[in-house]
């Protein structure tokens, strides 16, 4: 990997990437503004270098969407409002967007009292996230997914169904989207520009 001014792409977003070999023991980066700074020791070899940019730009570009997109507190006033339809509404102390959550829609600890929700539900319908939020909270009285569970998941948030046949679609759409020919993508996509249809 060549030192100076190069580019990446990382997650959509197009970086400068910066980078300097010196007499550092790890690799390094730093990500300011859409400038991602990595100094790497002369040692390391460039497929390696290659490997350790993606990951840490990665981890940076997602960090700083993270921070971003937590910096309103919506999440902690949406997981409230959420928690009181229950019939004893559990403590919610904090509530935010995880961009690290990628297996999951959701998540809630009762320890913390924490609800964790992937980030790309913040981009969607609000009854989407709210059922979302529900079912972690729900969790509490029922750790299972017991007919009881679903019960009293349907009696707080009753789009349920909903939520879970459009987080179905968006997940089978995302699995398979590369893999779906072009014009069926753009068939996904909507009319767009064409005004004949």
């Amino acid at each position: 990997m060549a030192s100076g001014p190069l580019s990446l792409t990382v997650d959509g977003i197009k970086l400068k990437l910066c980078l300097t070999r010196k007499r550092v023991k790890n690799i390094n980066a730093r990500l300011v503004g859409d400038e991602l700074r990595v100094s790497a020791p002369p040692r390391v070899s460039d497929a390696e270098l290659a490997a350790a940019v993606d990951e840490l730009a990665r981890k940076l570009v997602r960090r700083q969407r993270a921070r971003a997109v937590n910096g309103a507190n919506d999440a902690l006033e949406l997981a409230r409002k959420v928690a009181l339809r229950f019939p004893r509404p559990p403590r919610i102390a904090r509530a935010e967007y995880s961009t690290n959550q990628r297996s999951r829609w959701g998540s809630y600890s009762q320890r913390t009292r924490t609800v964790r929700l992937n980030a790309a539900l913040r981009e969607m319908p609000r009854w989407v996230l709210e059922a979302v939020v529900a079912h972690e909270l729900a969790h509490v009285v029922y750790p299972d997914h017991s007919p009881a569970f679903w019960r009293l998941l349907r009696q707080v948030c009753p789009a349920t169904d909903r939520a879970r046949a459009f987080l179905d679609g968006v997940a089978w759409t995302a699995a398979h989207w590369e893999a779906l020919p072009p014009v069926e993508r753009a068939l996904l996509k909507g009319p767009g520009d064409d005004a004949s249809g």
